[in-house]
């Protein structure tokens, strides 16, 4: 028995974690370029696979026969191969999307949804919106009749549905449009699941608009696929535990707070508990530099230490599954706010003032001040509170647990 993704380029893909869920051990990566693609398909020893770009349409030709859906769609993305070798195509992105659809709670009936792009994706998403009873779905192009430079044509637009790929690692910063122009939007969908908030996402939560990334789709399309694969039905709840576990793989646990209040302390001990990747900003900076942080404001100012520590942050954000420790400050800027909030949990890590290490920090001249600038901004953009009276060991033990209820199915 032979399972696995094909694909030109894949990279780091959470395929294998998806169908370990569901007890398909053998799951293997297969990179094929486009010249080799039929030799693999002929060569025998497959017995279903799943296939991402650009061979969602290329693999139609290969096929002896289709499911009503995927002939419907004009695109696979999941290849069963029978005794006789006859390939048979199917499409699990379309049962991945109205899982979606009904966990984020969006009712789409008599309403009007824009759909931005006309690739595979997209048309997946329009067959759904339709058949759940949309009252209108628009597909937004480049240089089509509905394009970007006429969306104000659109301001009465229920729901926005990204099916592209803009916003996607690792060009985390760019967003498809501003909703701004979509003053009677009721929720907003990205098909995108890495970062697992984009940008698009991220400005939908600020204006109070219910939003979520792809994430789900994922794990809907991963128990539709497993079902294929182990010739048996598995409930839909189980899409629901395999979301959790790639979440729990995913997010990243970042810690803020005030200098000195034991942020570093924590995160390696979380690190060294949960096997994840330590990484602490403060130190992240001087390797980068070969300066400390005290070394850069003492010589170059705060503002020049500061775009420093934008810049190494919103890289070091962009990883999945790793515990990030920052500075007192870094929560200062917006910019370094959105960079947390693509692919982290943030736990504020609160401490008396009294009791704060602030010995050569460099910026700890005025704490009273200090946090009464910075606990507004603490409170906004943590999403849970680790009160410091306990030790460091029984903080950490705290955010496992609150992590851990977080991402139980």
């Amino acid at each position: 028995m032979g399972f696995g993704l094909l694909g030109e380029k894949l990279g780091h893909s959470y395929s294998p974690l998806i169908y370990r869920y569901f007890g398909i051990q053998d799951y293997r990566l297969f990179e094929v370029p486009p010249a080799g693609v039929e030799a693999f398909l002929r060569g025998g020893g497959l017995t279903a696979l799943n296939v991402t770009i650009p061979y969602k349409k290329t693999m139609l030709p290969f096929c002896d026969s289709l499911t009503p859906i995927a002939r419907r769609l004009g695109n696979v993305n999941l290849l069963r191969f029978d005794e006789h070798g006859r390939i048979h195509g199917d499409n699990t992105d379309y049962a991945g999307f109205r899982g979606l659809l009904d966990c984020a709670g969006f009712s789409v009936r008599c309403k009007k949804v824009l759909v931005l792009g006309t690739g595979g994706a997209a048309q997946t998403v329009t067959a759904v919106l339709e058949e759940q009873g949309a009252s209108c779905v628009i597909q937004i192009t480049r240089s089509g009749q509905e394009n970007y430079t006429n969306l104000d044509h659109h301001r009465n637009a229920r729901l926005l549905v990204n099916a592209t790929p803009v916003g996607m690692y690792p060009d985390v910063d760019a967003s498809p449009v501003s909703l701004e122009q979509f003053p009677a939007l009721e929720g907003v969908i990205d098909l995108v699941y890495n970062p697992l908030r984009t940008r698009l996402v991220l400005e939908a939560q600020t204006r109070g608009i219910p939003a979520v990334g792809g994430l789900f789709m994922l794990a809907a399309q991963g128990r539709a696929a497993a079902q294929v694969f182990l010739g048996r039905l598995i409930e839909e709840k189980e899409s629901v535990g395999v979301y959790h576990a790639l979440l729990r793989e995913m997010e990243n646990i970042a810690i803020v707070g005030m200098p000195g209040s034991g942020k570093s302390t924590v995160g390696k001990i979380l690190a060294e508990e949960m096997g994840r990747p330590f990484v602490d900003l403060d130190d992240l900076i001087t390797q980068t530099t070969g300066r400390s942080p005290e070394e850069i404001i003492k010589r170059d100012g705060e503002a020049a230490f500061r775009d420093i520590e934008c810049r190494i942050l919103c890289q070091s954000a962009k990883r999945c599954g790793i515990v990030l420790s920052t500075g007192g400050g870094t929560v200062l800027r917006q910019e370094n706010q959105k960079a947390l909030g693509m692919n982290s949990r943030v736990y504020w890590l609160r401490r008396p003032l009294e009791q704060l290490e602030i010995a050569g920090r460099p910026l700890s001249w005025n704490l009273s001040e200090m946090y009464l600038l910075r606990r507004p901004i603490y409170e906004r953009v943590s999403n849970a509170v680790v009160d410091m009276g306990s030790s460091t060991h029984e903080a950490a033990q705290q955010i496992m647990e609150e992590f851990d209820e977080h991402t139980r199915a």
